[in-house]
């Protein structure tokens, strides 16, 4: 029995050794301007810029800014789920390949995952820290403002008039 719990050890310890030579593929741009459209199409005040960098563009963006304990397997597996979900949801620096109607509809996302506390995610949290309530209402109000801009477009055709 010892002998077989021994060798169990020895092979987790050699797996855990060898998961290092093969990390994911890190999720960064050559541009570092990825989210620049997104910024000068809904104006975001910079206290709503800093949350939107701090607690969203990790994983929601072609831009993460990775913690240490990344270069650790299995973690960096892990986080790199993380981003890879994220980014299927909703991605910053995709924003102007969006339409109008997608854009609304990801504000729309944003304002409800916020809300409801589901974003960000918790396991984002623990080493993060929480978004504050301030924060939740800040980037609420901003979230809403936008959608209204995108409703405007959507009903007016991209905002040119209808001629009655």
């Amino acid at each position: 029995m010892k002998n077989l719990l021994k060798k169990g050890i020895i092979v987790l310890l050699v797996t855990f050794i060898l998961i290092q030579f093969y990390r994911p593929q890190k999720n960064t741009s050559d541009n570092s301007y990825t989210t620049e459209f997104f910024e000068k199409e809904t104006q975001p005040p910079a206290p709503i810029l800093e949350t939107l960098q701090t607690s969203c563009y990790d994983c929601h963006s072609n831009e993460t800014s990775y913690p240490w304990y990344y270069e650790v397997a299995p973690v960096s597996y892990w986080i790199n789920d993380h981003i890879t979900e994220g980014k299927k949801h909703l991605n910053f620096s995709d924003w102007a390949s969006y339409n109008t109607k997608k854009k609304d509809d990801k504000i729309k996302e944003l304002i409800e995952e916020v809300q409801s506390g589901e974003m960000p995610l918790s396991s984002y949290t623990w080493t993060h820290g929480k978004i504050t309530e301030d924060q939740v209402k800040g980037l609420v109000a901003w979230a809403e403002r936008n959608r209204v801009f995108y409703e405007f477009k959507m009903k007016y055709k991209e905002g040119e008039s209808l001629e009655r």
